[in-house]
């Protein structure tokens, strides 16, 4: 499959913020570098990183629609967690809008925000990609990249244990799916750790 990424350039530039649109730029450019360090397809990881937000400014009712749409299968956690719907949505979306069928990149951008066990490469690099992007600022930002140019394992470990303090600091409610991709994590760094 060919990664045409200027039709979607102009399509995000139309539809997104000037901020929201520079973001998903900085994410496919992290995506890409990702995938280089890790052995993946790097214009596939910045296609998947560029779309990751495509739905992200539409209005709530049409985001949720897609959702109700799209297949996929969604917890009860995600049906009730507004600020997670754009990323089931956009997965959605780019399927019926650009035919995008690669369910790696469908996945990537489906699971960019809540993760999963199992994840796939692509998907790592872009819930890692999003998380670490040039415009990303908060306070273990730095930490954040260190680890993710270091070892993936870790990195997703680390970035599964900040967004379930971060959903659960704002008392928010964790999907089933970010729990199950902690303790996958979880359960890989142990094993790591006690091969050596």
């Amino acid at each position: 499959m060919l990664y045409g990424t200027s039709e979607k350039k102009k399509y995000l530039k139309e539809n997104l913020s000037q901020k929201r649109y520079i973001h998903s730029l900085n994410v496919a450019e992290e995506c890409k570098k990702l995938a280089i360090k890790y052995g993946e397809d790097p214009d596939k990881a910045y296609f998947a990183g560029l779309l990751h937000d495509i739905c992200k400014e539409l209005p709530e009712e049409k985001q949720k629609a897609y959702v109700l749409k799209s297949n996929f299968v969604v917890c009860r956690e995600e049906l009730e967690t507004k600020s997670l719907w754009h990323a089931i949505a956009g997965a959605y979306f780019i399927k019926i809008r650009f035919g995008v069928e690669d369910i790696d990149i469908l996945n990537s951008v489906r699971f960019h925000t809540v993760g999963r066990a199992g994840m796939t490469r692509l998907e790592e690099i872009v819930y890692l990609g999003d998380l670490i992007s040039a415009d990303r600022d908060y306070k273990d930002v730095d930490r954040m990249r260190k680890i993710s140019y270091t070892n993936l394992n870790s990195a997703m470990l680390e970035a599964f244990a900040y967004s379930m303090k971060s959903v659960v600091k704002k008392g928010g409610l964790v999907p089933i799916c970010t729990a199950e991709g902690y303790n996958f994590y979880t359960r890989l760094h142990r094993e790591e750790k006690n091969k050596k």
